[in-house]
């Protein structure tokens, strides 16, 4: 995969992440972002990988150093992240305050956090999903 489509593969799963957070678990009207979310991960197990094997939630965080900068802020140099990782955090903090060198650590950290909670918002969405289909 070329750097461009795993832009544009995480800019639409970023969009459609951030689509299904406005709905309950289970909401229908989620359907349009869940088939998405279901293709993009279809086409990311069956495409060609941009890395051998993405790391998984924990790898990552505990991969990536955290350094201190000479402002006194601690930063995670953007090469130090794995892809995919590094693309969906750059498409998760699109307008975000940074230093030109480097991102904070606290918003990679806080994007971790949160890619855990959207994962298990997501993983509701379709076990609720699941259930309505297997009872039909």
């Amino acid at each position: 995969m070329t750097h461009e489509e795993l832009r544009k593969l995480e800019n639409t799963r970023r969009r459609a992440l951030w689509e299904i957070a406005r709905f309950l678990p289970g909401d229908l009207e989620a359907a349009d972002a869940l088939a998405i979310l279901d293709e993009l991960d279809e086409e990311e197990l069956n495409g060609k990988p941009f890395t051998d094997k993405p790391l998984e939630l924990n790898d990552v965080r505990h991969s990536v150093p955290v350094q201190p900068h000479q402002c006194g802020i601690d930063i995670v140099l953007e090469m130090n992240i794995p892809q995919p990782w590094r693309e969906r955090f750059l498409q998760a903090s699109i307008g975000s305050t940074r230093l030109p060198e480097a991102p904070y650590a606290g918003d990679w950290e806080k994007f971790l956090r949160k890619w855990e909670s959207e994962m298990a918002h997501l993983e509701r969405h379709r076990a609720l999903r699941a259930d309505v289909d297997s009872s039909s």
